[in-house]
């Protein structure tokens, strides 16, 4: 979706986390390594807490920010939460971990 898609200003961020059942337990070198070897073109930056008192202060913020899936709480369920945030920098919505990213694909490109 990546490269479909930004030229026309999709920017996909992608946030390791290891808080979920240690299912990121390696460096941020390692991670990069495995992630490159999907080809993925989108950012992915260092390892951080989206949970607890160490949550990184985006990760508080966009916990706060309305338009959830049928979320109680504010608290990230699991790895692969994701936020779509238009150009204003506002959260649009919030879906479930479980959704397919190309599900969500319709509601991208309103924001493009």
């Amino acid at each position: 979706m990546h490269a479909k898609y930004a030229e026309r200003g999709l920017s996909i961020l992608a946030f390791p986390c290891n808080q979920f059942a240690n299912q990121e337990p390696g460096t941020n070198e390692q991670i990069k390594q495995y992630v490159e070897s999907f080809s993925v073109q989108f950012d992915l930056f260092s390892k951080i807490n989206v949970n607890g008192p160490e949550a990184h202060s985006l990760w508080k913020w966009l916990k706060e920010q309305p338009n959830g899936e049928g979320f109680l709480g504010n608290g990230i369920k699991w790895n692969f939460t994701k936020f779509l945030i238009n150009r204003q920098g506002q959260v649009v919505k919030r879906y479930s971990p479980l959704k397919d990213p190309f599900a969500i694909e319709r509601d991208i490109l309103k924001y493009l």
